[in-house]
């Protein structure tokens, strides 16, 4: 879409848009190119363009886009602004095709949004049935797109399909039963002809999958179960019938290598949460990296990185594709800062382990054997246990910089729980948790970093609960540098080619640093806290970038 085509045209008001149904042509839409399944492998041959939810298969949020710098950031200011129309934690991540931008809104609304101007096109409305139940808020975190159809998972654990032209429903699938509490967050991912989801509800008993839909009909084409059922290997890792409703979900977009056609994944906590007596063994594939065959959905490899889980470290941590040289040869590796505290890299081939090490306080384990698994060492009752039930990091994306080949994530320092596990009768549908957990605060009645109650610190005065932006070395295992924040921050990362890291905290300030060095360069206070990642793309020659703050969505681009 062109200037002239841009300023003809007429666009409604977001107040106006409640009167009007499920689907709503607000001005006229014209895409330039369908994306088919080559464009999204080659992504970054379109730097203008932000084609996934992570920007490309790898997962990097990486852009070669170096029109704002080190020199011009501090000319930044906000563009446009659009308010969500349902009040909630917004954590979705536009993408950008030819000029539209594609971002849901809460619950399940699609919109195609003028980048530029911030005008609505059309705006796609999903009804959740009322018997939908999510574990921690009605979020959902983006849409995928292929040839002229655009995708998005509900909270009532359908996949729908509509025209990227004027946001008509093309086909809805039901992909798991909302009664037993399945649910769609994630955004989904295409692979060649194919729309890959994952399911949630790990906090309610489900039994984990991720499936693959015909892009074109919706009809199912494969389905994976994270927890594997009788004769398949890894049942021998649950007892009785606790792989039937053990968790395991899927709740966060994975990564893909085309070269080898294996899909990445992590999978979330098993069920109950805080109990693990009640469930022995390993309890695979709960709190492990899978590698599927992405036409087949069979397993290829996976890592467990938490067996038996009794914190709720589930791994749902975005997996980072690379291919750096590691020990004098170029390897395709997955880097991978996990919920439980360490930080991983993996052979992304084989899944084979090739070293962990801790990036907070971590007093779970007392380290990891040669293979990777962690050497438990559980902590009395009532003492505390680091990283907290959130984790040293959690599911925002991080970002990696083929410039710097750091690794770039928020984590959570000082930040303990104490665990209170207790038998839990499972009912298909109702929250199945084992217990529950206190979060330590560093005041008397300071409010909670998370889910869960707070208890003031007695003799433990080295909790303090803060958040850090780190940049870490994957090849030392060490940080090259830390920008601390006062609040711990579930923000996002976003590097560029001009060596920017743009990212945010629940102070509501949205950062511009150098990814060099970590120096801040630029920040705007935008009042809401920052949950999801940036992303930065180009129209018409001009580079912009897009956060959401709160409840609001805000693009900011270079002063004219």
């Amino acid at each position: 879409m062109n200037t002239v085509q841009r300023t003809r045209l007429t666009g409604l008001a977001l107040k106006g848009l409640l009167a009007f149904g499920p689907a709503l042509l607000l001005a006229p839409l014209h895409i330039d190119a369908q994306v088919d399944s080559d464009r999204i492998v080659n992504s970054a041959d379109e730097p203008e363009n932000w084609l996934t939810y992570n920007g490309s298969y790898s997962s990097q949020r990486y852009s070669g886009l170096t029109q704002i710098t080190a020199v011009n950031v501090t000319d930044l200011e906000s563009k446009w602004v659009i308010q969500n129309q349902v009040f909630g934690a917004w954590q979705s991540n536009p993408i950008v095709v030819d000029g539209i931008m594609y971002v849901t809104q809460r619950p399940n609304d699609v919109m195609a949004v003028d980048p530029v101007t911030g005008r609505v096109f059309w705006v796609y409305r999903y009804d959740n049935s009322p018997n939908a139940r999510v574990c921690c808020g009605a979020n959902n975190r983006g849409v995928a797109i292929l040839d002229d159809k655009v995708f998005m998972g509900t909270l009532d654990a359908h996949l729908v399909a509509v025209d990227a032209t004027n946001g008509q429903l093309l086909w809805d699938t039901e992909v798991g039963d909302v009664n037993a509490a399945y649910s769609i967050t994630m955004a989904p991912l295409v692979v060649k002809d194919k729309v890959l989801v994952g399911v949630g509800g790990g906090e309610f008993g489900i039994r984990g999958f991720v499936a693959a839909y015909d892009a074109d009909t919706g009809e199912e084409a494969w389905r994976f179960y994270t927890i594997p059922g009788p004769g398949e290997p890894g049942h021998d890792s649950w007892e009785g019938d606790d792989w039937e409703h053990g968790g395991a979900p899927v709740w966060v977009t994975g990564s893909y290598d085309a070269d080898l056609n294996l899909v990445y994944w992590g999978v979330g906590n098993p069920g109950p949460d805080w109990n693990p007596g009640q469930r022995p063994g390993d309890n695979l594939y709960s709190d492990s990296a899978i590698a599927l065959d992405a036409d087949t959905g069979e397993l290829v490899w996976h890592f467990q990185f938490t067996p038996n889980d009794g914190y709720d470290y589930d791994s749902v941590q975005v997996p980072i594709l690379v291919d750096i040289e590691w020990n004098g040869e170029l390897r395709r590796l997955m880097l991978w800062a996990n919920r439980n505290g360490y930080f991983y890299v993996l052979d992304r081939v084989t899944g084979e382990f090739l070293t962990g090490t801790p990036f907070v306080k971590v007093n779970w384990s007392s380290g990891l054997e040669e293979s990777g698994r962690p050497i438990p060492t559980p902590q009395p009752a009532g003492s505390p246990t680091w990283p907290g039930n959130q984790g040293g990091t959690n599911w925002y994306p991080p970002a990696f910089s083929p410039s710097t080949e750091l690794f770039y994530f928020s984590a959570w320092e000082d930040y303990a729980s104490i665990y209170r596990p207790a038998e839990s009768a499972f009912s298909p549908g109702r929250a199945f948790l084992g217990g529950g957990f206190d979060v330590l605060t560093p005041v008397p009645g300071a409010p909670s970093p998370g889910i869960g109650r707070t208890t003031p610190i007695n003799n433990w005065t080295d909790v303090t609960g803060h958040g850090t932006v780190m940049a870490w070395d994957p090849r030392t295992g060490q940080t090259r540098w830390r920008y601390e924040q006062f609040d711990v921050s579930d923000g996002g990362m976003l590097t560029t080619a001009s060596d920017l890291l743009f990212t945010g905290g629940r102070e509501g300030h949205f950062h511009a640093l150098d990814a060099q060095t970590g120096e801040l360069l630029w920040r705007a206070s935008l009042g809401g806290q920052i949950v999801m990642a940036p992303v930065t793309f180009m129209v018409d020659g001009e580079q912009y970038i897009s956060v959401i703050s709160g409840n609001t969505l805000v693009t900011f681009g270079l002063r004219d």
